[in-house]
């Protein structure tokens, strides 16, 4: 394996996990904190209940589609690297 292809391969896994992480915790954080506040919200006003508990499905789904994205941009990073075909051009003029 040529060292050009080596640093691509290595820089893209890290920095694919590195996005998996950083995504999923803060994602969790915040949907930590949203479920916090709407327990409270919930504990103050029980008429307001149904209406606390529909919003905070939709916040949570909105959150949890920022992991989603981070994990797709890890994949792509992973599996379909758009600095392969460079690396695998340079490869093949210097041979």
């Amino acid at each position: 394996m040529d060292a050009n292809m080596m640093w691509i391969a290595l820089v893209s896994i890290m920095t694919a996990g590195f996005v998996i992480t950083i995504g999923s915790i803060a994602v969790e954080i915040a949907e930590g904190w949203a479920v916090r506040q709407a327990l409270q919200s919930m504990a103050q006003q029980p008429d307001e209940a149904p209406n606390i508990r529909s919003t905070l499905f939709v916040s949570m789904a909105f959150l949890e589609s920022c992991a989603i994205y981070c994990l797709l941009i890890s994949m792509i990073l992973i599996f379909a690297n758009p600095f392969w075909n460079y690396a695998i051009q340079i490869a093949q003029a210097a041979a």
